[in-house]
């Protein structure tokens, strides 16, 4: 009885372990955006301060015009920066959360089998069948969860390629259009 105690302690001690690393992950992950989203604040009132002193000093058309044409691509360039760095903080706090889920499952698996051992060698005669196939079971779920997480992580890696070749393709375009 001592024993399933422990165990029981033990098992609720790593649980709590395990949501302190989420909520530490997602916080860490918020107060990132947090600051990132008052830095970003802070330059564009800057900007639009400068913007607007640049705008009273204007003195004819074609001023106005260049202006517009200087102002255009640092715009584009400091919105593609803002984009690339909240996703960093977005795909950093992923892959903390998706570290975790990868322990605890594989955590889990290991429970699974050693409590489908304990059992086995407990087992009446005959059981063998009943164990292969939830041996064969959890198998097969481990081997679906592994092919899911490969092809989120390839569907990840390809939303990063996508996100530089579409901001490279934007300051391009800009660049171009000035």
């Amino acid at each position: 009885m001592n024993k399933v105690a422990e165990q029981f302690t033990s098992a609720n001690k790593a649980g709590i372990e395990t949501l302190q690393t989420v909520a530490n992950t997602s916080l860490t992950g918020l107060a990132n955006l947090t600051l990132l989203n008052l830095n970003t604040a802070r330059a564009v009132l800057e900007d639009g301060a400068a913007n607007a002193k640049a705008l009273l000093a204007v003195k004819d058309v074609q001023g106005l015009l260049a202006l517009q044409k200087s102002l255009a691509q640092p715009t584009v360039e400091k919105a593609i920066a803002y984009s690339r760095s909240v996703y960093e903080i977005v795909s950093q706090s992923s892959t903390g959360l998706t570290q975790v889920v990868e322990e605890q499952v594989s955590e889990v698996n290991k429970n699974v089998n050693s409590a489908i051992e304990k059992a086995l060698k407990n087992a009446p005669a005959g059981s063998e069948v009943a164990v292969t196939a939830v041996k064969s079971a959890i198998a097969a779920a481990n081997s679906a969860y592994s092919n899911i997480s490969k092809v989120a992580k390839q569907a990840t890696e390809m939303a990063e390629a996508n996100v530089a070749a579409a901001n490279a393709a934007t300051v391009k375009l800009v660049k171009k259009a000035a």
